[in-house]
This record gives C-alpha cells, sequence and structure tokens, in this order.
C-alpha cells in the first residue's frame, strides 16, 4: 500500500536543474534536510542520454537507498526497468501505464493530470498518485499547460477523496499551506531547491506544515 506521506517534500531534478550541473551534492543536501521522494527527470537541451544519464541515475539512485527515500524515474521506462528503480512517473502523452504494468506491477506509479478531462480519461486502477498542476506559473518545465491555482486543488480533492495528490508548479515555501490546506497530500518542487544555497531551510520551511497534519 503506498504510504500518502512521500509525497510531502517530492523534488524532482535533472542535471538540466541546477546552476553549476552537479546534482549528486544537491541531491545529498536535499536527502539530509528531509526530502520525502525523488524523482529523476532528465529532459532538455542540457541534459545527459545515453550511458552518462544511466551512469547518474544509478549514482542518484545510490544515494536515495542510503536515505530510504524512493527513487522514480520520468517518463524513461526502459531506464527505470533497468537499473531497477522504485518507480516510474509518466505523462498524458507517455507510455500508457496498461503496457507497462507487468514490469511495475510492485513499483511506484505516477500520473500526470493537468485537469478533469484527463483525469476521466485516464485509468487509474494502478496509479499510487496523481500529480496535479501546474498550480501556478513555472519555468521549470518549457511545456507546461496554463496553471489551475489553487482551485485546481481543491476541485481535484472534491472530484476524488482517495487517491494521493501531489501538487506542481509554481510551488515555494510562501504558498505551500494554501496548497496543503486545499487537499493535496504533497507538494513537488524543483527550482526552489535546485537554486538555493540554503537547502536545509527551504526543505525544512516545507515540512514545517505537516506537523499538524
Amino acid at each position: 500500500m503506498f504510504d500518502r506521506k512521500l509525497l510531502r517534500v517530492y523534488f524532482i531534478a535533472g542535471s538540466q536543474d541546477t546552476t553549476d550541473g552537479d546534482l549528486k551534492r544537491v541531491l545529498q543536501e536535499a536527502l539530509e534536510a528531509g526530502i520525502t521522494m525523488f524523482q529523476f527527470r532528465e529532459k532538455g537541451a542540457r541534459a545527459l542520454t545515453g550511458e552518462a544519464k544511466e551512469a547518474l541515475a544509478r549514482e542518484l539512485f545510490a544515494l536515495c537507498k542510503v536515505s530510504n527515500v524512493p527513487f522514480i524515474v520520468n517518463d524513461d521506462v526502459a531506464l527505470a526497468k533497468k537499473i531497477d528503480a522504485d518507480g516510474i512517473h509518466l505523462g498524458q502523452d507517455d507510455e500508457k501505464i496498461e503496457h507497462i504494468i507487468e514490469d511495475f506491477n510492485d513499483k511506484i506509479i505516477g500520473l500526470s493530470v493537468s485537469n478533469f478531462a484527463e483525469y476521466d480519461q485516464s485509468d487509474l486502477t494502478h496509479v499510487d498518485y496523481i500529480g496535479v498542476g501546474p498550480v501556478y506559473e513555472t519555468s521549470s518545465k518549457s511545456d507546461a499547460k496554463k496553471p489551475g491555482g489553487i482551485e485546481l486543488i481543491r476541485k481535484m480533492r472534491l472530484y476524488d477523496e482517495e487517491i494521493p495528490i501531489v501538487a506542481i508548479g509554481g510551488i515555494t515555501s510562501t504558498n505551500c499551506e494554501m496548497i496543503i490546506d486545499a487537499g493535496a497530500d504533497g507538494i513537488s518542487t524543483i527550482s526552489s531547491i535546485t537554486q538555493s544555497d540554503n537547502i536545509q531551510q527551504v526543505v525544512t520551511d516545507y515540512l514545517k506544515y505537516y506537523t499538524d497534519k
């Protein structure tokens, strides 16, 4: 059974998101600070490919194992299978879950959902959580859709009272509390961690909103 508390501070990143290209350092600091899940999302013009991407994935996975934090691969089904990652996160235009479920039956499966039409057309039978958003404008994803605001989270929670929801898109420690109050089980973030000079403080600021939950 998937523990929705794993979504509380869900760090997403690839080497292209860091200022110095040292994602291992950033992830290590984030793990020490208390992130609850990590997604390896290596995409874009500066992203690694092939053997270099796999090598980095293995190194990051090893760091997560030491901290007992789930390591999720974004989109790349072949890589997730090859390194036996803890899970896979898919977008609406990625491989269909029914095509990969045999290889990920005992793994964490996440699916991006940006509106109710996408929710309705998605088979959530094997989905452990949905990533809902973008909530706000985001510079981290060039293909991000129109922001839905807090209301998107609130309405999605009313639409499905049970499924674990992680909010995505433009989230910071200053708007995190409102998002959680609207019904999200957690928040995902890229730049607030990768661009920070005090990762410990950033993660601590996120985590404090869950103390009474």
